[in-house]
């Protein structure tokens, strides 16, 4: 991609090169970070894999980015072509309402999106290069079914706090390409 300015031009990568395992189909970590939000926009696990700049503390970070997905998924349904009921752009939409997004890029990262029927938000940033990741979406969200939901000392709509949980999404991150 150029920029043309005056009589210099500079040239810009679109993205930062793919990391080992992107293109070359060998196993490797791509993921940057995770978030999983309840309904009501408490984020109940922040994790972070490869992310070398830190610019916002923990909390203002997670509300930020729920900020970002109520935004996206208001607008995407006040966008959508199907439906003949847009609502008002900001109203808060029930899971499973609305036209739905999955994923969006940026030249630095790839976001990819999830939302169970119960309301919980999923989120994992990774490289811009990486493929579809609606499916390992699917087996986070295992994952925290199995060894967060199904604990009977978990208490809903507090931080998750669960060795197997932590070790098997650690085990199954490792081998997103």
């Amino acid at each position: 991609m150029q920029f043309f300015s005056g009589s210099s031009v500079a040239e810009i990568s679109p993205s930062p090169a793919a990391p080992p395992g992107t293109a070359t189909g060998l196993a490797g970590n791509n993921a940057h970070m995770l978030y999983i939000f309840n309904r009501g926009g408490v984020c109940l696990l922040y994790r972070e894999w490869h992310r070398p700049l830190r610019t916002l503390d923990a909390n203002q970070d997670q509300k930020l980015m729920f900020g970002l997905l109520f935004s996206l998924r208001s607008f995407t349904a006040k966008m959508d072509p199907t439906s003949v009921d847009k609502g008002n752009l900001g109203v808060p939409l029930l899971p499973g309402q609305g036209c739905s997004f999955y994923s969006f890029r940026t030249n630095t990262y790839k976001l990819s999106f999830m939302e169970s029927p119960s309301g919980i938000k999923l989120i994992l940033i990774t490289h811009p290069k990486t493929s579809d990741h609606r499916e390992s979406l699917k087996q986070i969200y295992s994952l925290y079914v199995e060894y967060v939901v199904k604990n009977p000392l978990y208490v809903p709509g507090t931080p998750i706090k669960s060795e197997l949980f932590d070790t098997n999404l650690e085990q199954y991150v490792k081998t997103l390409i």
